[in-house]
């Protein structure tokens, strides 16, 4: 996570001097000067090629084997985003030119550029061996380069192989080696810190989280005092991301949202999707789920356009599923489950056995169904669509007949009025009659076999009972993943009780509490019908007017406004 790009140009010359002016005859340039118009042309690839040409006629010319290496690694670099296959074929000529060199830098740069090459293409055991054969090299040419080596054996082992154990020994050795060297000057401090984050990134990926903090802090601290604003941000970001591990929410939230402008700012594609990631999770632990689901949406959007992403951020599409399935939105739930599914496949063929990617409540078969079910009922919403435009337009042509419907759908409501006054009526009677038996002990099971014990199932009753008296339904958090944890059991075997006891599902039986909740205190309470429905729907336990407009609807068939109206009129 949160990878740090390092271009390897260590090998090419120290600093470059302004852009010059081509000359006719480039290959009576130094070497130096041809680099330096090689860097200061980097927009315009055209003429880079021209002095590269140069650099490497300049080499023939002296039969420098060394500057022909320079020369194809180059090139290697103007291919870096376009062309892997051919940058790695010019990273090969650079390994033969240099080979048995003893340069400081080459070979081992070049193995080192392979195998990032490789990592790209997903072929990890060949960039692990490119990684053994410059390290192997820069070992007896290059000490720093090593640790340079070392740090890039780590990234792949921590980021790409998920072998966090073996990663933080490697980066352990890196950081007793900056110790012993002045690791806040120019030379170390980058790479010092980067080790720092290496080290902070896999105890979190370990689950601990209290020496990720504190290498967080170090991190920060030295990047800091060495002005080194990228990484400090990164460190900010990070330790956010560990506090929401700690479940600390509040604090991760105001430390993501300090990193996130400095990852745009920096165009840092990889760590703004994991602030956006972790941000949805924060805000899902507080409970704001619209939030939650808006970033984990930005996180969609980044893949979108990059087509990259790790296992470790694909968590929010599992969470959009389940949103939008609740919700009732199935375009959306099933453009998720698809995009689910695709991100699966490319990483089961890129990492095969590497990643673990579904987890066991979102297995592929049970995508697959639900996605086949989905297709199915929305074909089938489309015909009803289709129909009802045919209906629509018959109602159009037929003005007078739409008079008529008025008037019965007014008697249709006054009569659902009329009933859900009676029933309540009923109900109160019946609660003003003592029942000695009335003792949640005395719970009757059914003789269908849910495969659940009986024990179990009367607990559960029993729970379920105390919630209703409680009314706990009316927290407008309470969802069947929170009640299970209440209730010490698990969300399937809730689930089954409440479909076989209460008839209904989690959703509409908490609904349908709340609305008989609702009804009952409309009734007696003329505070609460001056309430706007959006206060109402806040009262009662849901989020927005529209799902308490919903519900009251399914459970009475008429709406809130109408019942509120009616109720004032036989008071008046």
């Amino acid at each position: 996570m949160f990878k740090l790009f390092k271009i390897l140009f260590l090998s090419l010359l120290p600093l470059f001097v302004c852009a010059q002016t081509p000359e006719r005859d480039h290959t009576e340039l130094s070497y130096k000067k041809l680099s330096n118009l090689y860097f200061d042309n980097e927009n315009n690839p055209k003429k880079q090629i021209i002095y590269t040409n140069a650099y490497m006629a300049r080499a023939i010319k002296e039969n420098n084997n060394i500057q022909k290496a320079r020369a194809n690694y180059q090139m290697a670099l103007l291919y870096y985003k376009s062309d892997k296959n051919k940058a790695i074929s010019y990273l090969d000529s650079v390994i033969k030119y240099s080979k048995d060199s003893k340069d400081k830098f080459f070979p081992a740069a070049a193995y080192c550029e392979k195998a990032d090459f490789l990592k790209k293409q997903f072929k990890f055991k060949e960039a692990m061996d490119n990684y053994k054969l410059a390290e192997k090299i820069a070992l007896q040419t290059n000490i720093d380069y090593y640790y340079v080596v070392r740090d890039y054996i780590g990234i792949t082992k921590s980021e790409d192989l998920g072998e966090y154990d073996e990663a933080l020994e490697i980066y352990k050795e890196c950081y007793n080696y900056y110790k012993t060297k002045d690791y806040r000057t120019d030379k170390y401090a980058n790479d010092f810190q980067e080790i720092i984050f290496g080290i902070a990134d896999c105890y979190k990926s370990l689950q601990n989280t209290d020496s990720t903090t504190y290498y967080n802090t170090l991190g920060f601290k030295e990047s800091t005092i060495t002005n080194n604003i990228s990484l400090k941000y990164i460190f900010i970001l990070n330790e956010g991301a560990n506090q929401v591990l700690k479940k600390n929410y509040h604090t991760a939230l105001d430390s993501i949202n300090k990193a996130l402008p400095q990852m745009i700012k920096y165009n840092d594609i990889g760590n703004t999707l994991a602030a956006y990631f972790y941000l949805g999770k924060a805000y899902d632990g507080i409970g704001r789920k619209e939030l939650a689901v808006k970033n984990y949406r930005k996180v969609d959007s980044i893949y979108s356009n990059t087509k990259e992403i790790t296992s470790e951020f694909i968590e929010g599409y599992p969470y959009l599923i389940t949103y939008y399935k609740n919700i009732g939105d199935k375009e959306n739930q099933l453009k998720y489950i698809s995009k689910y599914m695709f991100i699966d496949s490319v990483l089961q063929k890129n990492y095969r056995n590497l990643n673990k990617l579904i987890k066991s409540e979102y297995d592929v078969p049970r995508l697959m169904s639900e996605k086949e079910s989905l297709i199915e009922s929305l074909k089938k919403n489309n015909l009803r669509s289709f129909w009802g435009i045919g209906v629509l337009i018959l109602i159009i042509l037929s003005v007078s007949t739409f008079g008529f419907y008025q008037f019965q759908l007014k008697k249709i409501y006054r009569s659902r009025f009329e009933q859900i006054m009676d029933e309540s009526m009923t109900k109160k009677s019946e609660e003003n009659i003592p029942n000695i038996t009335n003792d949640s002990k005395n719970i009757i099971l059914k003789n269908d076999d849910i495969g659940i014990s009986d024990e179990l199932i009367k607990e559960i009753l029993e729970k379920l009972e105390e919630f209703e008296k409680q009314k706990k339904y009316l927290k407008s958090d309470i969802t069947i993943q929170s009640l299970s944890s209440l209730f010490q059991t698990n969300s399937k075997y809730l689930s089954k009780i409440v479909n076989n006891y209460r008839s209904k599902t989690f959703i509409q039986y908490i609904n349908d509490l709340r609305i008989e909740y609702a009804i009952e205190n409309l009734k007696n309470d003329s505070k609460l019908r001056k309430y706007t429905i959006q206060a109402l729907a806040l009262e009662f336990g849901f989020n927005s007017a529209e799902s308490f407009s919903a519900a009251f609807f399914k459970k009475s068939g008429i709406k809130p406004t109408y019942f509120i109206k009616q109720i004032n009129n036989s008071f008046n």
